[in-house]
């Protein structure tokens, strides 16, 4: 079978590796441009890229499919399939139908559920006890596509979208290769997605990660994990960004009066009054100019006041 391979980030190298170790024939790896990182902005590949120069693959890095230099490049291909993961470019309907077997995406959520740019973020922040990778076929839409194969996989309490975002890439590369041999051998029935069960996973903006502690305990649990490693979930105490890193998850107790937001040190603990009488200890937090640290020495380094807060965004907004 001879493939073309669309990705850029880590999540898509695991696919990539092994579609490279099952000796399918990859006639070129498209992915995004080099990058400015660190702080002399030197150009740096992404992550696919380093992989398929490894490979001796040949790579191709347009800024965008819909310039005529990228048409008029890729359309010399033929290939039996495209195999897109995590590539960061809607795929124009010419691609779409460039390949006998068309366009294959790897999309990290169980669909119809959780379409679009951040499915394992919002898989967590959403509470979702199960997630997965699926399989399926590109069309017009935005993860509309017939699903081909799907797999599963439990979350767990310490997990976090890099955590999640592992296994799950390692998941996908698997269903991926099944995918293509079961297309090869004519043995995959296609299946439409029930349009009436989407859910979507929106890109996330530095402002989603602003903490609202009237939320219940267990809401602001999630966000945390969901929201790491970026954009973070943070709030403001004593006029700077305290960064939560890391926070246990949260058990039913007795439920507590304070007004949300309230800190609360208990031996070495620290805990934060949620909405609802619920509250939150915090494992792991920041606070900006510091270094990110365990509560017990956060606490040492910072003397919490009786019946100090930090911001809550709904007494904030009135």
């Amino acid at each position: 079978m001879k493939l073309l391979f669309c990705g850029t980030p880590e999540f898509a190298v695991p696919t990539l590796e092994r579609l490279i170790a099952e000796k399918f024939v990859i006639d070129l790896v498209v992915t995004n441009p080099d990058e400015a990182s660190g702080r002399g902005y030197e150009l740096k590949a992404p992550p696919v890229k380093q992989v398929a120069w490894r490979a001796g693959l040949e790579v191709f890095q347009p800024a965008t499919l819909k310039e005529p230099a990228a048409v008029a490049f890729l359309s010399r291909y033929r290939p039996d399939a495209i195999v897109v993961v995590a590539y960061g470019h809607l795929i124009p309907k010419w691609l779409i139908d460039l390949p006998r077997w068309g366009c294959i995406n790897l999309h990290a959520s169980l669909l119809p559920k959780y379409r679009g740019a951040a499915p394992i973020h919002w898989a967590l922040i959403r509470g979702e006890a199960v997630t997965g990778v699926t399989s399926m076929r590109i069309d017009a839409g935005l993860d509309t596509g017939d699903i081909l194969l799907k797999g599963e996989v439990e979350i767990l309490d310490d997990d976090t979208t890099e955590t999640l975002g592992a296994r799950l890439s390692l998941l996908g590369a698997d269903l991926m290769v099944e995918t293509l041999r079961n297309l090869e051998r004519g043995d995959l029935q296609a299946q439409p997605q029930d349009h009436a069960q989407a859910t979507h996973a929106p890109i996330l903006k530095k402002e989603d990660g602003r903490i609202d502690w009237a939320l219940p305990a267990e809401e602001i649990w999630n966000r945390i994990r969901g929201l790491r490693p970026w954009p973070g979930a943070y709030t403001t105490f004593r006029g700077k960004n305290l960064h939560i890193w890391a926070a246990a998850r949260p058990v039913a107790g007795e439920p507590r009066s304070l007004e949300p937001g309230t800190l609360t040190a208990d031996h070495g603990r620290l805990f934060v009054a949620c909405g609802q009488g619920t509250w939150l200890e915090v494992k792991e937090g920041q606070l900006e100019g510091r270094n990110r640290l365990p509560a017990r020495d956060f606490l040492n380094g910072v003397k919490i006041l009786s019946g100090e807060k930090v911001e809550c965004i709904a007494n904030r907004e009135g």
